[in-house]
């Protein structure tokens, strides 16, 4: 029912009355767009959630085996190597004229075995490197969307900023150079899936902030009653009129079909369950720093609560 349909369906002929109940018709039915959008944005990182443990899931099966193979044929190289220096001592024992000395020289200058006696092993070993970055960033993945971490508990700040970084480095590496200044933080009690995903909000943001490429400084530290991160870019900057309403629910900067403006008011949200802030200093032409803080120290909310922004 629209607005006006609720104002025709309550018209008391009153006119201080109705104007009332129109304004309040109209609040009501902007918290019910907002709470909407919320849901939409809560459903929609959900199965973002669900998508990256599943391909996370599904990348470890061919990756364990791969890794496993990779083992098996370095023993099986380090023994043929073997044998042929076996080899290679015999056919020193022959004569210089001798036909199978000969013939065994053509054959190691053909397949050039000093060459791939160096680059076998560099191959090998470049290939072991490449799967322990694949198998880094499937655990980042598995770390950022893990179900079990919709409940309250101690958890690594820098730890879930380095995986929300891995999984959204696709939008960051084209753009921006990451400088990462970060502090020793003792475990802060929050939801670590929540977090993350104000991190990631605050990531993504952070890259379509800059214009061709820049810099994005993330910064962490603590003191006796706070832990704090910030995110920090040398995009374009804000003016003071839309750092006032940066978080509100549905305001965006971005163009139509680039952003739902939801981002950073769900973030804000997360921030104020957590008894946390979250706020941003900017300037144009400058960029923006983003700042969350977390209390040490503070009162357990409500475990029983539902926990999903």
């Amino acid at each position: 029912m629209t607005e006006q349909a609720w104002g025709e369906e309550f018209r008391t002929g009153n006119p201080e009355l109705d104007e009332r109940i129109r304004w309040t018709m109209a609040d009501l039915v902007a918290r019910v767009e907002r709470t909407q959008g919320q849901l939409l944005q809560s459903e929609k990182m959900a199965a973002v959630g669900q998508l990256a443990a599943g391909v996370a899931h599904e990348i470890n099966n061919p990756v364990g085996f791969v890794s496993s193979n990779l083992g098996s044929l370095e023993l099986y190289v380090k023994r043929l190597f073997d044998l042929l220096a076996a080899y290679e001592a015999l056919e020193q024992a022959l004569p210089t004229d001798h036909p199978a000395r000969i013939a065994v020289a053509r054959a190691r200058e053909t397949a050039e075995i000093d060459y791939l006696r160096q680059d076998i092993p560099d191959l090998l070993r470049e290939s072991g490197e490449g799967l322990a970055r694949v198998k880094h960033i499937v655990n980042d993945l598995k770390n950022f969307s893990r179900n079990d971490e919709g409940e309250w508990q101690d958890a690594d700040l820098n730890g879930g900023l380095a995986s929300t970084l891995n999984v959204v480095w696709n939008e960051l590496k084209y753009k921006a150079h990451v400088v990462r200044e970060l502090g020793d933080l003792p475990p802060v009690r929050c939801i670590p899936a929540q977090i993350n995903q104000v991190f990631m909000n605050l990531l993504v943001n952070a890259a379509q902030a800059i214009e061709g490429s820049g810099t994005i400084t993330l910064r962490s530290g603590a003191d006796d009653a706070i832990a704090w991160v910030e995110i920090a870019d040398t995009g374009k900057g804000m003016t003071p009129d839309v750092m006032e309403r940066i978080f509100e629910p549905f305001y965006t900067t971005k163009p139509v079909g680039k952003g739902t403006g939801l981002g950073l008011s769900i973030s804000a949200e997360i921030m104020k369950r957590h008894h946390g802030t979250l706020t941003v200093q900017s300037r144009i032409g400058e960029g923006s720093c983003f700042r969350l803080e977390l209390p040490l120290v503070a009162a357990q909310p409500d475990e029983n609560k539902e926990s999903a922004p």
